[in-house]
């Protein structure tokens, strides 16, 4: 139900950017309103709807703020999982200190931050395929007859001590950044496909961290025994 209910909403909302992205070779109007700003784009593509478009666009534009807010809450999460510290900080404390940076950033980089996430987008994604391979090996490969103990979760002395892990993710990111393909940076491996050079970078990491965490977990079981 998970699945469907993203699936049909993402659906929709894709059908709607290509839609007002292919307006915007072949009608003006959308074409200047895209050089204001993408809100703008909206508000044009909405324009033939008259006030129920303007609604609309209103609609959009609380959907945006949203968005925001599932992030927010994990983000403050993220900080209180970080140690006993972070623990210690009451959780809408944190997703105040969040929605300040946040802020701050949209403030200082509204003229040119689109330009930045652009950019920056595919190497925010590389990590969370390293860190996908690392625990599913952990769990297919070395919890798939014991389980998990899940009265261990917050006792440091029985949990993995993560060198294993943290060693793996480095190599990951290391065939990362040797196969990526972006507009500031060409890795060593990805220009060395055909004749422009291909985007390498996930399946080099996931490649490299693939190989690498099984026998690192060996050897950190063998040793700390966890």
């Amino acid at each position: 139900m998970t699945f469907t209910g993203l699936w049909l909403s993402f659906a929709l909302v894709d059908l709607l950017g290509i839609g007002l992205a292919s307006g915007i070779a072949t009608t003006p109007t959308w074409a200047e309103a895209y050089g204001i700003s993408s809100g703008a784009l909206i508000v044009a593509g909405y324009g033939g709807l008259r006030g129920f478009g303007k609604f609309c666009a209103v609609i959009v534009a609380f959907g945006v703020c949203a968005n925001g807010i599932p992030g927010t809450y994990s983000a403050a999460l993220g900080c209180q999982v970080m140690g006993r510290y972070g623990k210690a900080v009451p959780r809408y404390i944190w997703a105040c200190v969040v929605v300040v940076v946040y802020l701050v950033c949209a403030l200082a980089g509204r003229n040119n931050l689109f330009d930045i996430f652009l950019n920056f987008l595919a190497l925010m994604g590389y990590w969370i395929e390293i860190f996908i391979c690392i625990v599913l090996e952990e769990h297919l490969i070395f919890r798939r007859e014991i389980g998990f103990d899940w009265t261990a979760w917050e006792d440091k002395k029985r949990l993995p001590v993560g060198i294993a892990a943290l060693i793996a993710f480095l190599l990951g990111w290391m065939g990362a950044i040797l196969g990526m393909y972006q507009a500031w940076y060409v890795g060593k491996l990805a220009i060395l496909v055909g004749d422009y050079g291909a985007d390498l970078g996930v399946w080099v990491g996931c490649g490299f961290t693939l190989i690498s965490f099984p026998p690192l977990r060996y050897l950190e079981l063998k040793r700390f025994g966890r």
